[in-house]
């Protein structure tokens, strides 16, 4: 059975790497869940000197990957901005 919790997929991999580049340390990924009637549902967090990124979506615990994706995808698109006001 695959570990959906440690495999890494290319945003989040991207933003890792962008992060390296831009010496900000490593992005800090956190799941959260929201219990919604008889179904937990999944999102994720990451946060980049102190600045913390939200996933759009909610997931099923069977796409606990996808929402940490999507929180990456959102933080590279900042990190890659080149907006150095963020990170003062």
């Amino acid at each position: 059975m695959a570990s959906y919790s440690s495999s890494t997929t290319p945003w989040q991999d991207r933003l890792v790497e962008a992060c390296r580049d831009k010496n900000f340390g490593c992005p800090k990924f956190q799941l959260v869940s929201d219990r919604r009637g008889g179904r937990t549902a999944w999102s994720s967090t990451v946060t980049i000197k102190g600045q913390v990124f939200r996933a759009r979506f909610w997931y099923d615990g069977n796409n606990l990957n996808n929402a940490k994706e999507d929180a990456a995808e959102l933080a590279l698109l900042v990190v890659s901005s080149g907006s150095s006001s963020l990170w003062q």
